[in-house]
């Protein structure tokens, strides 16, 4: 399970360290999406591999069919690199409006990698929300 908040710095080959309680349970293979909120998502191959399934048994009609477009069409396999790093594909970076610095969540299943003015300014939000 993935949980907490951590900030890291995008370095000049627009790599990024994952939080070390993260790459354990991510593997060395990962998938990157669009997420909702202009946030990005990296979920473990594993769970991309059952997410891919549920998906399918949707079907090829409707709203499902429109998120199924959103999330597959923006997805991007990526590698973790020896010391940790990834490396996010320019045009989800500019979807998610990336830059120095980034907040990484853990969001039960799947990380989410956000800008960190959007994610400030969300989390304020759900902060009034629930507390």
């Amino acid at each position: 399970m993935f949980i907490g908040e951590y900030t890291h710095t995008v370095d000049e080959k627009n790599r990024f360290s994952l939080p070390s309680k993260f790459r354990k349970e991510l593997g060395r293979k990962v998938v990157v999406t669009r997420g909702k909120d202009h946030c990005l998502v990296l979920y473990p191959h594993k769970t991309w591999v059952d997410i891919s399934k549920e998906v399918k048994e949707l079907g090829h009609v409707g709203s499902d069919q429109r998120y199924a477009r959103f999330t597959f069409s923006g997805a991007s396999e990526i590698e973790i690199d020896s010391i940790g790093r990834i490396l996010i594909p320019e045009f989800l970076r500019e979807f998610a409006e990336l830059k120095n610095p980034i907040v990484l969540t853990g969001v039960h299943d799947r990380v989410e990698i956000w800008n960190q003015s959007r994610w400030t300014a969300y989390r304020k939000k759900l902060e009034s929300e629930y507390a």
